[in-house]
């Protein structure tokens, strides 16, 4: 598949006047990293990453054709403000967001040769997050990938109203649906392409993963030990606050770093050490990779120029904690970190009882105001609602 695949061959009729679609989209955790990207949100290295199940995003998008004759005239001032010709509000929680619609508008820019329908209707989206939005948990996966496939939404039924469309069949097939909608998600943030179907998701070109994109995320192909299935991620909220330095600019700065390609390689290397691990059931060697990673990412943050530093004291001491009680028990419990402060524990199902026991023993203690959040592998997003 090419970008160019994902570029409607006809033009819409536009025959349905409104509607809605309502999706549920989850977060996802990244076990190989992905850090550095290039132009077009295209990843400097493959990622792989565990698909959440209660941490979520619910969007519902509600479309109404514009009639562009009874729209107000806007002052000369408005017309230098609103430039780019889209429609649309954002409520989160209830509450219109008006803070949040450049980074959406930002979004439509890049996808409208790809959904060239998203001019010609006014948008309300309504979204709400399972975590509290200042929980320092990234919406921005969820959210993108549930936006993404409402519009994917959007297109399906319009491509569908118009019987002399060559453009049907293609929409009968359930993969395409979800390419496209992965490749939109990427277009808002890289990370939200994995999080279109689950448990685990494979972004970036790797040699030994046939199908693997950069342009989408693609389940995990190869056989996956029972050790897997069902694993549990509980999510230690160290720092609720707002990052001193965006993931944005994290990434930017990879391009001039001194350890880029190493790096890089590190990734892909690291990606194919866990394809015998997983069908193994290597509970040891996962470990290994899964905290190396975490904190690769977290070295490359502080060998970038300007450095910077997103862990805090008590990240260091969870993840000491979690070191000690591994040594002591023998239990398969491991940590990985996203952009930020906030620790993921990551264990296998059957050891979920005593290694919660130790969360709420020993770790919830580092956890701002004691908060944290149970979690485990799920399966990708799923509709709510279909057009009303």
């Amino acid at each position: 598949m090419t970008e160019l695949d994902f570029i409607p061959k006809n033009n819409y009729r536009l025959s349905i006047e409104n509607g809605s679609f309502t999706w549920q989209s989850p977060s996802n955790i990244a076990l190989v990293k992905y850090w550095g990207k290039k132009d077009n949100q295209i990843p400097a290295n493959p990622s792989i990453s565990f698909t959440l199940d209660a941490c979520k995003t619910t969007t519902e998008l509600k479309f109404k054709k514009r009639d562009l004759s009874t729209e107000p005239v806007l002052s000369a001032v408005e017309v230098l403000k609103v430039t780019s010709g889209f429609s649309f509000d954002i409520y989160l929680d209830g509450e219109k967001k008006d803070d949040f619609k450049p980074k959406i508008e930002n979004f439509f820019k890049r996808i409208e040769k790809y959904v060239p329908f998203i001019k010609e209707y006014h948008f309300v989206i309504e979204t709400k997050n399972t975590f509290p939005h200042s929980s320092g948990i990234a919406s921005s996966a969820s959210g993108m990938s549930a936006l993404a496939l409402c519009l994917m939404s959007v297109e399906k039924l319009l491509i569908e109203s118009d019987v002399s469309s060559s453009a049907v069949e293609t929409f009968q097939n359930k993969d395409y649906f979800k390419q496209k909608a992965s490749f939109l998600a990427r277009l808002g943030s890289g990370s939200a392409c994995r999080s279109i179907q689950g448990d685990l998701i494979v972004w970036g070109k790797h040699k030994e993963i046939e199908g693997s994109s950069n342009l989408f995320g693609v389940k995990y192909p190869f056989h996956v030990h029972e050790n897997f299935k069902n694993y549990h991620d509980t999510i230690l909220l160290v720092d609720k606050g707002e990052k001193q330095v965006s993931s944005t600019v994290g990434h930017n700065l990879m391009h001039n770093h001194p350890f880029a390609e190493q790096r890089f390689a590190q990734a892909h290397n690291n990606l194919s050490k866990l394809i015998p691990v997983f069908k193994e059931g290597n509970l040891k060697s996962f470990i290994e990779i899964i905290e190396s990673e975490a904190l690769t990412l977290h070295a490359m943050m502080m060998a970038s120029m300007p450095y910077f530093i997103l862990m805090k004291p008590n990240t260091l001491e969870i993840i000491n904690k979690i070191w000690t009680f591994r040594k002591e028990t023998n239990h398969n419990v491991c940590f990985t970190l996203d952009a930020g402060a906030n620790v993921h524990v990551l264990y296998p199902k059957r050891e979920a009882e005593q290694v919660i026991k130790f969360i709420q023993n020993e770790l919830v203690a580092h956890c701002q105001n004691g908060h944290y959040i149970c979690d485990r592998i799920g399966f990708g997003a799923r509709q709510l609602t279909m057009n009303s």
